[in-house]
């Protein structure tokens, strides 16, 4: 499954580089060439990882992560920080100030994809194409299917979405506005109740197979899926 990967690059052989790795594993790519525009799309929609150079024109992308940082919206915000600053010194500083990883230039492509997936995997195991299981149940974002042993679930994009997400956070509750951030995306307007409306949806279709006690309403607090 792709993720929305925000590049911030003020140098456009860099930025040209990264985005055609990044489009080529198949990655949806946004391009700022400073922090003001970056600024200006992470308020648009919050992307699922920031790929930020350390210099940049005008605020520093050591400023705008501390920025990022200081915010409740984008506090967990994955950032990986981009830069040619090798030391010891700025790279205690980069992870210090909430980077998640540092990688220095020049670097591998195929590294810094890597480093990408891992620092999803960390934090937004729904952006990447890993298949997730609870018990039986079984989720392919690459192929698309949810299986519960031999036996194929046919769901909604909605519903395999929410599910999605809800097996790679296994145990926790999440607030109906939560899961209206993740699923839909925190830039998309729709009632809370909507979230009820696919919770739902996505019982009726795990029922035949008994998997849709799995999906559990915590009273006062939203839902979660459990492997009990």
């Amino acid at each position: 499954m792709s993720a929305t990967i925000l590049v911030v690059e003020d140098e456009p052989a860099i930025q040209a580089l990264i985005e055609v790795n990044l489009r080529r594993a198949g990655h949806v790519v946004q391009l700022a060439a400073d922090a003001e525009t970056a600024r200006r799309l992470v308020q648009e929609a919050l992307p699922d990882l920031v790929l930020l150079d350390w210099m940049l024109p005008g605020m520093s992308g050591v400023d705008f992560a501390r920025l990022l940082r200081s915010q409740a919206r984008t506090r967990s915000l994955p950032i990986i920080m981009l830069t040619a600053r090798a030391g010891e010194r700025d790279k205690i500083e980069g992870l210090e100030l909430g980077a998640d990883d540092y990688v220095t230039k020049p670097f591998s492509p195929r590294e810094l994809v890597a480093r990408i997936k891992a620092v999803l995997r960390r934090h937004a195991p729904q952006a990447t194409e890993d298949a997730v299981e609870l018990g039986s149940l079984r989720l392919d974002p690459a192929t698309h299917r949810v299986t519960a042993g031999s036996e194929e679930i046919n769901l909604g994009p909605t519903e395999f979405r929410l599910l999605h997400f809800l097996m790679t956070h296994p145990e926790r509750v999440h607030a109906r506005s939560q899961l209206l951030d993740q699923v839909w995306g925190d830039h998309v307007f729709v009632e809370e109740r909507t979230v009820d409306v696919h919770i739902r949806r996505l019982r009726a279709a795990l029922e035949p197979s008994g998997h849709d006690a799995l999906i559990q309403t915590v009273r006062g607090s939203g839902y979660r899926i459990s492997a009990a």
